[in-house]
């Protein structure tokens, strides 16, 4: 008898070697119609996986996250399917899952057009509707090789033969298509049914920019039409709130080809950066740091002692004076270390925080540059806290409160939290990994953070903690962490003299709790549309005449606020007063200040606070105390 052990404990006992399809039936009817997959002894297969021994086995069905993953990769051979039906000439490659859905590479002779998209997600409708069963076949390498070479696909021949001889590889095939792949796929195409084509790109065959160009051909798909129409529908609202949209719109900032992946930032952007930095550097004053500044190029001697030289090397912009070679810095850690180094140091100046608003480059790959999200020159809230292994749990838990109260300042409530644990390849004791993860798990459990676990994702050196924020349409966004590291004192040789008299190392908490201020603002950006609260806004009033026998008013007024440290503007022109707040409404202040002659006589200010929300006439004391509220409480 063979014993099949389901998530819940129970067992089902069968005679014979037996399907996951067949299991599925065994329970009910309804868990076989919504089988997708299986998860045997921790390995998703296909619903035709046949087990001849006991096994533990889940059934995966669309609500599964992994049974989603398999939807979406029968969807991506659904897609090449359609391909080669309408295009036979077309070439296929690879087609992975992403997230959010997959992609398929292909090679044809001209560009697809919009036209085409449309013809092709119309046929893969028509496909899925045809309930084809999807299977699997074995074949030898070299077999292989020559079954898709004498079906003229050269790619999947050259994808075949690097690997090793001797192996075999796995065809699934569906109607007239087959296919290279692991699987595993749904049963049958019928399961393929709330799927939408979204863009055509350019993609080099291997990710190679030596090898010839393909077409990338990106979609989604989901378990029902409702998810679907709710991803399409938050697309459409993140397209709204894309930051180099309104970055354009708002004059915040530009990037150009004089300097690729640098942010040319104008003055009203300008001020977004500093009510940030000004924000970040009071915490660091409230919470102990000192703040440092590091320079810019470092000796390629110090990026060999700290590894970066031979794993990083090519992400580095290296530059060479008097036969000597330096690089711009990519991270700011080795340079707080220099810093710590210098005069001895006791244990009873421990925990001592370094906190610097770091400018460091990266040569990131033309292709993955994103406005201000993903760039080459950035500046980070970089801070390295110097501890015992006993202070570890201390720092960390109060780090967690002071990034928790930060993100709230910001107005993100819904975070996530991740702790990436030892990967197998690592440095250090045992011993020293359990009191890290331990002290990193235990931080988050006093902050009442619950979180899961990354197994294998720390850095070789020592565990991490991941600070993930949700915005306000659902996207997630990694920003924050705090690593452990017990390596880089080490190599850099910073130690300080213990309560024993003795040498020690101290270990290097490495934490950010915005991470780049470039890429922040930019979420900052898409996560309030553009109209951001009014301590955060470049300008935060703008002041507006109906007739020219109010512009002296105007003026005093603006000397006022500003004399309050409010950010201002005035617009004087000889327009009408409907045409200028219409106009300014476009830029999104927090409010419009409308004068005429009798809030001139009264010395008040009609006031219009953003959403076209009239708030009426008060006098200017009432405003000043209205918008330092708003200020104050982040408002």
């Amino acid at each position: 008898m063979i014993n099949i052990t389901l998530p819940d404990g129970s067992q089902r006992q069968f005679p014979q070697p037996v399907t996951v399809a067949e299991v599925a039936a065994s329970i009910g009817p309804g868990l076989a119609k919504a089988a997708l997959a299986g998860k045997v002894d921790g390995k998703v297969v296909d619903t035709a996986y046949r087990m001849d021994q006991d096994a533990k086995l889940a059934i995966l069905t669309a609500k599964d996250p992994e049974g989603l993953d398999v939807i979406r990769h029968s969807t991506a051979h659904l897609l090449a399917y359609a391909v080669k039906d309408l295009f036979p000439e077309a070439q296929v490659t690879i087609g992975p899952v992403i997230e959010n859905g997959f992609y398929y590479d292909f090679a044809y002779k001209r560009p697809f057009t919009p036209e085409d998209l449309q013809a092709i997600e119309k046929r893969m409708g028509e496909l899925a509707a045809k309930d084809e069963p999807v299977t699997r076949r074995v074949l030898p390498r070299d077999e292989a090789v020559q079954h898709f070479l004498q079906m003229g696909e050269k790619y999947k021949a050259e994808i075949i033969g690097s690997i090793p001889a001797g192996e075999d590889v796995s065809l699934y095939a569906e109607g007239k298509f087959e296919d290279l792949c692991r699987g595993p796929h749904v049963p049958s195409t019928g399961k393929l049914r709330h799927f939408k084509l979204m863009k055509v790109a350019g993609a080099y065959w291997r990710g190679d920019h030596r090898n010839e160009m393909l077409q990338r051909v990106y979609g989604t798909a989901w378990a029902s039409k409702e998810e679907l129409q709710q991803y399409l529908t938050m697309l459409e609202e993140a397209e709204k709130r894309d930051h180099r949209k309104l970055g354009r719109e708002l004059d915040l900032f530009h990037i150009e080809e004089m300097s690729p992946g640098v942010v040319f930032w104008h003055p009203r952007g300008w001020a977004i950066w500093q009510a940030v930095e000004q924000y970040m550097r009071q915490v660091y004053r409230d919470n102990g740091y000192q703040e440092v500044k590091g320079p810019q190029i470092l000796d390629k001697s110090l990026w060999e002692k700290t590894g970066h030289w031979d794993k990083y090397r090519e992400n580095m912009f290296v530059t060479e004076s008097e036969k000597r070679e330096y690089a711009l810095k990519p991270m700011n850690c080795p340079g707080h270390v220099l810093i710590f180094k210098q005069g001895t140091k006791s244990y009873r100046d421990l925990p001592l925080r370094y906190g610097e608003f770091g400018q460091c480059h990266r040569n990131e790959p033309s292709g993955g540059l994103h406005g201000i999200m993903r760039v080459r020159g950035f500046t980070q809230d970089d801070g390295h806290i110097f501890c015992t292994e006993d202070q570890i749990l201390p720092e960390c838990e109060e780090f967690t409160k002071v990034l928790h109260k930060v993100y709230a300042d910001f107005g993100f409530t819904d975070i996530i939290y991740k702790v990436a644990t030892r990967p197998d390849a690592r440095i250090g004791s045992d011993e020293l990994w359990d009191k890290a993860e331990s002290a990193l798990m235990e931080s988050l459990r006093r902050s009442g953070c619950e979180f899961t676990i990354s197994p294998g994702d720390g850095a070789f050196y020592g565990p991490k903690i991941e600070y993930t924020l949700k915005d306000a349409i659902g996207r997630p966004w990694q920003v924050g962490t705090m690593q452990v590291d017990f390596n880089l004192t080490t190599r850099l040789d910073a130690e300080y003299v213990g309560e024993d008299g003795a040498r020690h190392r101290p270990v290097v908490l490495h934490r950010a709790i915005v991470g780049s201020l470039e890429r922040y603002i930019g979420i900052l950006i898409e996560q309030h549309a553009g109209a951001l609260p009014a301590w955060l806004a470049p300008v935060q009033a703008v002041i507006l005449n109906i007739t020219d026998q109010q512009a002296d008013y105007v003026n005093e007024i603006a000397k006022s606020l500003r004399n309050q440290g409010l950010r201002v503007e005035t617009d004087l022109r000889n327009e009408k007063i409907t045409y200028k707040i219409r106009e300014h409404s476009m830029q999104k202040p927090p409010y419009l200040l409308v004068v005429g002659d009798k809030e001139k006589a009264a010395g008040a200010v009609a006031v219009r606070a953003r959403g076209n929300k009239d708030l009426g006439v008060m006098s200017l004391q009432a405003f000043q105390e209205r918008i330092a509220g708003d200020i104050a409480s982040k408002s």
